[in-house]
């Protein structure tokens, strides 16, 4: 049965160079969607991705990334709007890589589509009510 899960992957700055990564699609037969990268020559890198297909052969793949030095997470805080608190003020919405906050027109109200939130945590750094909380 095909699924999917959120990881993040840190990258020692040795191992940056190295297509890992690309290694779940040919090794494990595996689908994925980067979300998030921060990937520099000589420098620790970071990436989100989504990993599509059947578990035994994700757990595997995460395994074999394991293995070869990348430290794995499970992305598993959510965000949640409190739209109780929310002013509309869109500081969140400029911050957001994957536009999962948006302003919605023509009412101009912020708008939040979970699906699409990879828990950055951007915005609540940025937002000036605290309408956006990690849920752990």
């Amino acid at each position: 049965m095909n699924s999917s899960q959120k990881v993040v992957l840190r990258f020692p700055s040795e191992l940056v160079d190295r297509p890992l990564v690309c290694e779940l699609a040919l090794q494990f037969g595996l689908s994925f969607n980067i979300m998030r990268a921060s990937i520099s020559p000589h420098r620790e890198g970071l990436m989100v991705i989504e990993i599509l297909g059947e578990r035994k052969k994700q757990e595997e793949g995460l395994q074999f990334l394991r293995e070869n030095g990348l430290e794995v997470e499970s992305l598993s805080q959510d965000i949640k709007m409190i739209t109780e608190r929310c002013i509309h003020c869109g500081a969140c919405v400029g911050v957001c890589p994957t536009e999962a906050l948006y302003v919605e027109k023509p009412s101009y109200l912020v708008k939040y589509d979970e699906t699409q939130c990879i828990a950055c945590e951007m915005c609540i750094l940025a937002c000036p009510t605290h309408a956006m909380e990690a849920l752990l």
